[in-house]
């Protein structure tokens, strides 16, 4: 392994770590619970990214991606590689760059074992600070975002385990379908509070509910 100057992320002393969506309010009419709601928005905040740079084509990288993370390296756009009990996922995002999200406090041995393991020519970036997802739940999820983005979000051609990078909401957003009744959104940090809004004012006609 080459020389690369890293560094831990998360801090060893006690510091007060504020989400994206932390000066962000409420300004809609929501529900209280969340059986009651078309829409039930929660952030999954503090989690870890990495974007992964590599050649698609060097059967080596795609080995030791998997080696490495424990799933498979995604070839084309659509499907996701993902370890549910784990926490980890891998999407495709170009031919040449993937996103990994891994939980919280793991995203640094995660990029060592990543350097560790990959040899030639690639690169590993941590922008966990950079970004947060939000998890989106309830029968009017689909109906709301097909209000947000001209991708088609219909089930019928968005099935369980797809994620797609795509304009939303005049910005973009990777829009991923977790299970059957629940989507995903990974934003980036300097568009979280406006995104935010606009998802909660585009579900308030089908009822929301903001998870804490």
């Amino acid at each position: 392994m080459s020389e690369f100057a890293t560094i831990d992320l998360v801090p060893t002393e006690p510091v007060k770590a504020e989400s994206p969506l932390a000066m962000c309010r409420v300004d809609v009419i929501t529900e209280p619970k969340a059986q009651s709601a078309g829409v039930v928005v929660r952030e999954h905040a503090f989690l870890g990214h990495l974007v992964l740079r590599g050649n698609a084509g060097d059967a080596g990288f795609v080995n030791g991606v998997e080696q490495a993370l424990g799933v498979p390296l995604p070839l084309k756009m659509g499907p996701l590689s993902v370890d549910e009990a784990r926490g980890v996922s891998l999407q495709w995002i170009s031919p040449d760059e993937w996103l990994i999200i891994v939980p919280g406090g793991e995203a640094f041995a995660a990029e060592q074992r990543l350097r560790e393991t990959l040899g030639g020519h690639f690169a590993v970036m941590n922008v966990s600070g950079g970004q947060t997802v939000l998890e989106l739940s309830g029968p009017a999820v689909p109906e709301m975002l097909m209000k947000c983005t001209p991708y088609d979000v219909h089930p019928n051609h968005f099935p369980v385990g797809k994620g797609v990078s795509t304009t939303f909401a005049k910005t973009t957003a990777i829009i991923r379908r977790l299970d059957e009744d629940r989507w995903a959104l990974v934003i980036r940090r300097s568009f979280a509070d406006y995104l935010y809004r606009w998802l909660l004012d585009a579900s308030e006609e089908f009822g929301v509910h903001v998870a804490r």
